[in-house]
């Protein structure tokens, strides 16, 4: 029988969970064990600081639902997201980049047609968000599926706000046979992360800012490209440079351009003074 010591228990647990049927599994659960172990090493981790952990991810659980996921809001503000999304996303550089999902994502999003509002009469700016979805040649796309959401005008989510349990400010637009698409909103603005939760426990606890930079969420899954999760952010929006989430870049940095009332992108007229913004999703084919 080989007993268990500091010095030998990293290499035992190790070994155990390499037995794994999947080799995948085997390398990713032994790998986990040896660095798990290894931060404790550095850390010396003390056992009120390990309990302390326990309890931050049993709350973390527990706040999440199906509307929050605020395990996906710890992975993006310790950069983790970022990280495996650029990882995986090794993209053409003419290709739009990639972004975070973001915890508020959700599936079911009514389908609207061109230049229909997402916005279903909610205060704000009239925002106009139009362009081509095309492919690396320059070629259009149609019948592409643009999964757009956003926060409202006080930076929530509906999962953020008391008594609103059905979806807003959240729709689908497919482009049309020359690659046009046409999104009407309300225009967004910067806002908090939930800090009501543990993520904000922590947040607290640090100078790192909570904000987030104004921008719009579009999800693209189109067959035959490779799928493509991005923000569009407004320029000169503040919190560009300090994104609590590490999303920002460059090349989704948009030009929101303020319009008199009259015509607007969708081909219709405006009554009143709205904002405009243009950007082509470029998608790069799968391999």
């Amino acid at each position: 029988m080989q007993l268990v010591t500091e010095d030998n228990i990293t290499e035992l647990a190790a070994a155990r969970w390499g037995t794994a049927h999947d080799p995948r599994t085997a390398e990713v659960l032994t790998a986990l064990v040896r660095h798990l172990h290894a931060f404790a090493r550095e850390v010396r981790l003390t056992e009120a600081e390990w309990i302390g952990a326990m309890q931050w991810l049993t709350r973390t659980g527990q706040i999440s639902d199906e509307k929050r996921e605020e395990f996906i809001l710890a992975s993006d503000v310790l950069g983790l997201s970022m990280l495996v999304v650029q990882m995986n996303h090794r993209l053409d550089p003419a290709a739009t980049p990639a972004t975070v999902l973001g915890p508020f994502h959700i599936d079911g999003s009514p389908e609207l047609g061109f230049g229909a509002d997402m916005s279903d009469g909610l205060p704000g700016v009239p925002l106009y968000v139009h362009g081509t979805v095309k492919d690396l040649d320059g070629k259009p796309v149609a019948g592409a599926v643009l999964d757009v959401w956003q926060a409202d005008t006080d930076g929530l989510y509906e999962s953020q706000v008391p008594d609103i349990d059905e979806a807003r400010l959240r729709a689908k637009y497919a482009t049309r046979e020359d690659g046009t698409y046409c999104v009407r909103t309300i225009a967004p603005r910067g806002y908090s992360i939930p800090m009501d939760g543990p993520v904000g426990d922590l947040i607290r606890q640090t100078d790192i800012s909570h904000f987030r930079p104004a921008h719009v969420h579009f999800l693209l899954n189109v067959p035959g490209y490779e799928p493509l999760i991005t923000h569009l952010f407004q320029e000169g929006a503040q919190y560009l440079d300090s994104d609590v989430v590490f999303g920002t870049k460059q090349e989704l940095v948009v030009a929101f351009e303020e319009r008199p009332a009259g015509p607007a992108p969708d081909g219709g007229e405006s009554a009143v003074p709205f904002v405009e913004a243009r950007y082509d999703f470029v998608l790069q084919p799968k391999a």
